[in-house]
């Protein structure tokens, strides 16, 4: 099993959740945006070179490679432009993605009778559009982030020779529903392929 990057403790530096929050049920989720948000942005190739990096239980390795400890904990570098740039780390990005899945998920139980909506005493259940919202917000603070490691990868692209960038996968991550493509057929296909005289006169019914 990959190691898994995140934990509660670093879900506290960012979000106040609830600490009655099983910390092996939030390891699901960061697990899955490990594999389904980190893999496809880092590339395949980084991620699981930067993955051997880690200790079993999730710490960064000694004798990891600096520039793989800068990629996950964040520096102070000089751009080319020889501007400062307050680079963050990788843990924000990674850890939003998985709390986005959470939110998702958790409004949500499976039963042996079939999935069910929770329901509290004194509160009330927010409504699946909300939820979609609250899921939205969560990607764009984590694209919002990803974009910074972008450019920290494209300003150390000497150390990081595994990483390819991907307009596709970028575009893949974006928060909200989005048009992949459209069926070419007849009644759409540009050029005016097909006849467009075939219809029926106003005078007649």
């Amino acid at each position: 099993m990959n190691p898994i990057l995140i934990d509660q403790n670093t879900f506290q530096r960012y979000e106040d959740i609830s600490v009655n929050i099983k910390p092996e049920r939030l390891k699901v989720f960061v697990n899955k945006a490990q594999d389904l948000d980190l893999k496809p942005f880092l590339g395949y190739a980084l991620y699981y070179d930067f993955i051997k990096q880690f200790n079993q239980d999730g710490t960064i390795k000694t004798d990891a490679p600096q520039y793989y400890k800068d990629l996950l904990n964040g520096s102070e570098y000089l751009d080319k432009n020889g501007h400062i740039v307050l680079y963050e780390g990788l843990l924000p990005t990674l850890l939003y993605f998985a709390f986005a899945r959470f939110i998702e998920a958790d409004a949500i139980r499976y039963t042996s009778s079939g999935p069910i909506i929770k329901h509290h005493d004194n509160s009330d259940a927010v409504t699946p559009q909300y939820i979609t919202k609250l899921v939205q917000q969560q990607r764009s603070v984590a694209n919002a982030h990803a974009n910074e490691v972008e450019k920290f990868l494209w300003d150390h692209r000497a150390d990081f020779p595994l990483w390819r960038f991907s307009a596709r996968s970028k575009t893949a991550r974006q928060p909200g529903p989005r048009i992949r493509s459209i069926d070419k057929n007849e009644f759409n296909y540009s050029g005016g392929s097909y006849d467009q005289t075939n219809y029926l006169p106003l005078t007649e019914l």
